[in-house]
């Protein structure tokens, strides 16, 4: 152990010298985003709980002082911030205050069990003492009923884990237990709440962070429709659940229930100014960091209405791995890098295989378009059975894609874009993520053909029901469905301009990549079931038919053999002897007579 870490580390007692609450470096990039936003430059921050080095990157330009209980943690982060201590909140010295606290990993991973527990409203009181007059506090709860726990295979109660040597959950009548009741806490501590964001897709990861109250009044947005479904889907990647948690997630934000099923929420707080206390802290002139300041004269609660408001949402990139945010301007929501990177959480669930496309970071800023998501659409109209609204979305697509080509050829995200990336606004459309872009144009059958094909392995994997049959296969299906936009497709056209970006055809008695989803593992066996029914149908008409045929062979011999005995069949045969005979003499003097033509010519010549 080197001096310099030494030096920063503050051992007051208390602490846990093996236990380790370490976080991987992917888990904090959208909060990492927040904070940037929160804390001004050289403000003093304390960072209760482990968090990831990328926050510790986002907030450079402030003084960190890190609140650990396992000195393991501590060990990593000494040198790296300006104080570190141990113990958990005993190691918090009385009186000390801060313009910002953030307890990002929740108020579990505070409390040390070397000493007198707390309790979870012990830890908020302890917290917001710590909060200076005009600072803000940001909190995490786990939610007891998110989404995680409704999809979890196995009981939240019965972890045995290092990691699960408490288990918290609603049983605990002193740990809120909905968004509400977070707010009453804090309001009963003396703080004034704030902006609201729910966590998604675990709690032990978030990579996108989405407004509570536009989760509740945009019910239909197309951006957070696909947020969802695609932080559920690469979230959930390679798990066993009960449910897909993609499904049921979006299912909750059409039902404006989004935010009540987060698994996790981050809460941002306000401590009140009091008389004779300096509402700023140190205005270091970084105009950057200044940004999110609002007036803090009168107590507004942080987030509050204004020209400088939060962001609606921070979205980490699971290729790139760089957080994008999507904030609210005069007109209306569009796309900003942030400038925070964290690793790559999972394969490109979006291009995977496809070599014909590339991510390109300057092409995703820009407006967020309204709209419906033509997934959803799509999938609306073949739950109803509404071949109506199917052929007006998949014609209206094709006719889009005419007027996006040049030349027949379609270039940049139009080409690349898919129906889990496209919006509907009426006659409106547009792509929601731009950042993906192709490197070559493509025709417009060929861009068609694809996101058609996609849809259809989608929409008979994932078990959905549509109006039309159920013994067609994917390329059988993509075939149809472009007959209803229009476009006269066969099973080879289908093949050769998939092909490049396939890297195999699934099945449609096969499960949806992804989560293991029992519900979704139990339609493809039924689809199996199904088939292997269909299949043995199959095969019990085809050996009726044999054995039919074989029947009437045998029949057809016996009568041969019966007439073959009888005298008429005998002087029919004697009187047929002598004519094959001459025609067989016959056949053979013509074949002598050609061969003595054939060689006196050639002796002539």
């Amino acid at each position: 152990m080197t001096t310099e870490t030494t030096s920063a580390v503050t051992l007051p007692g208390g602490e846990m010298l093996t236990w380790s609450d370490r976080v991987e470096a992917a888990d904090d990039g959208p909060l990492a985003a927040l904070a940037a936003h929160l804390v001004p430059a050289g403000a003093r921050v304390l960072l209760a709980g482990p968090h990831s080095p990328a926050l510790l990157d986002a907030l450079a330009h402030a003084r960190l002082t890190c609140l650990l209980r396992g000195y393991p943690d501590a060990a990593a982060v000494a040198g790296r911030v300006d104080r570190v201590l141990v113990a958990g909140p005993y190691g918090l010295p009385a009186g000390e205050e801060y313009d910002v606290v953030i307890a990002g990993a929740g108020l579990d991973a505070v409390e040390s069990v070397e000493g007198e527990r707390l309790g979870w409203g012990g830890l908020l009181a302890r917290l917001v003492a710590a909060v200076r007059p005009g600072g803000d506090l940001l909190l995490r709860l786990d939610n007891p009923l998110g989404v995680h726990r409704l999809v979890a295979a196995g009981s939240w109660y019965a972890g045995r884990n290092d990691a699960d040597w408490t288990v918290g959950g609603v049983l605990d009548a002193g740990r809120p237990g909905s968004l509400e009741q977070v707010r009453q806490r804090l309001d009963d501590a003396g703080m004034l709440p704030g902006t609201c964001y729910a966590g998604y897709p675990r709690p032990d990861l978030t990579t996108a962070l989405l407004t509570v109250d536009e989760l509740a009044r945009r019910t239909t947005s197309g951006l957070f429709d696909a947020v969802l479904h695609t932080a559920c889907t690469a979230g959930y990647t390679g798990q066993f659940v009960l449910a897909d948690p993609a499904r049921l997630a979006v299912d909750a934000l059409h039902a404006g229930r989004a935010a009540e099923l987060a698994p996790s929420w981050l809460v941002l707080a306000r401590r009140p100014t009091g008389p004779g206390h300096d509402p700023e802290p140190a205005d270091t002139g970084d105009a950057a960091h200044r940004l999110r300041r609002v007036d803090r004269s009168d107590n507004p609660p942080p987030g509050s209405e204004g020209a400088d408001r939060l962001p609606v949402a921070f979205v980490a990139d699971a290729v790139g791995g760089t957080v994008v945010e999507v904030r609210d301007g005069p007109q209306g929501w569009h796309w900003h890098p942030s400038g925070i990177t964290v690793p790559c959480t999972s394969p490109d669930a979006v291009h995977s295989g496809s070599e014909s496309a590339h991510r390109d970071p300057a092409a995703a800023e820009g407006p967020v378009p309204d709209g419906r998501l033509l997934r959803s659409l799509l999938l609306d109209g073949c739950l109803r059975r509404d071949t109506a609204l199917l052929r007006r979305l998949l014609r209206g697509y094709a006719d889009w894609l005419d007027g996006q080509a040049e030349q027949g050829l379609v270039a940049g995200a139009a080409a690349v874009a898919r129906a889990d990336n496209l919006v509907v606004d009426g006659d409106r459309w547009a792509v929601l993520d731009r950042g993906w872009t192709a490197d070559t144009p493509l025709t417009v059958d060929v861009v068609l053909a694809r996101t058609l094909r996609h849809f259809a392995a989608d929409l008979l994997t994932g078990g959905y029901a549509h109006p039309w049959t159920s013994t067609l296969d994917v390329a059988g299906l993509t075939v149809v469905l472009g007959g209803v936009a229009g476009r006269d497709f066969d099973r080879a056209v289908v093949e050769a301009a998939t092909q490049p970006e396939v890297t195999a055809t699934p099945s449609p008695t096969d499960p949806p990549p992804g989560p293991r989803s029992y519900q979704q593992l139990r339609e493809a066996w039924l689809r199996q079931q199904e088939e292997n029914t269909r299949l043995a149908a199959l095969l019990k008409w085809t050996e009726d038919l044999l054995t039919s045929r074989e029947r009437a062979l045998r029949r057809a011999e016996a009568k041969i053999n019966l007439l073959s005995g009888s005298l008429s069949y005998k002087v029919g045969r004697l009187a047929i002897t002598p004519a094959r005979m001459a025609k067989r003499g016959a056949r053979a003097a013509k074949r002598r007579a050609r061969a003595a033509i054939a060689t006196k010519q050639g002796g002539q010549q």
